[in-house]
């Protein structure tokens, strides 16, 4: 079976992806750094899969690694390229960091693979791409905006990088996805996110409240043009994105893909408000969730939800998972964390 290199496989659509992979019979091989992840997670995908990933630490910013690795495994028939720091804030207050982990490192994989008989990649984007789109639902043809942070900027450039490349790069076929929001866990509840120091991301943040380590939830903003007032988002369960990231994979192992360059949006192509997403968690946990109303944070866009037709027509996926299913697997994997 074809040998797969996940880097950032030990985090949160990273780990989840390797369960899908090895689930479908391939053999994966990870790097990551360890920064925002856990080397604990290796136990998690091999209880879920029986079967234990070939673990390789390993920081990408290190060209002289990235090149020995190379060497050691030159029968890599895919990359699935997760590694990058993802802090939307933290981008603002450290630009040059995000510049170096997520744009060099992407250049060192890429000029790895240019060395292969065949390369096919699949890239870790985002919806931030198009920043607050003119028309919703957002298809894949929506104007890309200037990026609202260096984190947005470097999913632009990262993008830019790669279709580049597959102009002067004969063997190189590439699959950007761009994901709208992953929540949730798998169901087992041996691998789920799990965010070092505060939360940035809403679900982890209202697992925590409810479990008691934050005591209140924020909710920033009430008076944007949206049924409640709150912002809208696609929120998509990590375990269906995984599956799609397998998919796409597969694409291009098959040689299905129509250009060596293309992109899909990954949601569910409905959008859920921030309320209503706390009205799911405490309905399917039966909590009673703290939060309060704040001020507007600077950079959030009013409404951001995928048309996901390209993906269901072109890759024939489609979301399985719901909104409620996603909280209640976050929830079971709080409590499983918090029990140790």
């Amino acid at each position: 079976m074809s040998k797969i290199l996940v880097t950032g496989g030990l985090g949160f659509i990273g780990s989840h992806t390797v369960v899908e992979l090895q689930n479908e019979g391939y053999d994966v091989v990870i790097i990551d750094n360890l920064s925002n992840s856990s080397r604990d997670v290796l136990q998690g995908i091999i209880g879920i899969t029986g079967k234990e990933p070939v673990f390789e630490e390993l920081d990408l910013r290190d060209k002289q690694g990235v090149q020995n690795f190379f060497k050691t495994h030159s029968d890599i028939n895919g990359v699935i390229h997760f590694a990058a720091s993802k802090a939307v804030g933290e981008s603002v207050g450290n630009p040059l960091l995000y510049y170096e982990n997520n744009i060099n490192t992407l250049i060192y994989v890429l000029q790895e693979l240019d060395k292969l008989k065949d390369a096919n990649f699949i890239f870790s984007s985002s919806c931030t791409v198009y920043g607050q789109a003119d028309e919703l639902p957002i298809t894949e043809n929506a104007p890309v905006k200037p990026a609202e942070s260096p984190y947005g900027n470097t999913k632009q450039i990262g993008e830019e990088i790669i279709k580049d490349s597959c102009k002067v790069i004969p063997n190189l076929n590439a699959i950007a996805l761009r994901y709208f929001n992953p929540i949730g866990a798998h169901e087992s509840a041996l691998i789920g996110e799990l965010p070092i120091g505060v939360p940035l991301n809403l679900v982890p943040f209202i697992t925590q409240t409810a479990a008691g380590l934050r005591e209140q939830l924020s909710v920033f903003g009430d008076d944007y043009p949206t049924s409640d007032g709150t912002c809208v988002r696609d929120y998509i369960h990590v375990v269906d994105l995984a599956k799609a990231h397998v998919i796409a994979l597969k694409r291009l192992l098959e040689a299905k893909n129509k250009s060596n360059f293309e992109v899909f949006n990954l949601g569910t192509g409905t959008g859920s408000s921030v309320l209503e997403a706390i009205k799911s968690f405490e309905y399917v946990s039966g909590e009673k969730l703290n939060y309060k109303i704040a001020p507007r944070r600077e950079g959030d866009v009013v409404a951001a939800y995928a048309d996901t037709e390209k993906a269901n027509q072109e890759l024939g996926w489609t979301s399985e998972l719901t909104l409620d299913d996603a909280m209640r697997s976050a929830w079971k994997w709080e409590q499983k964390i918090r029990n140790k």
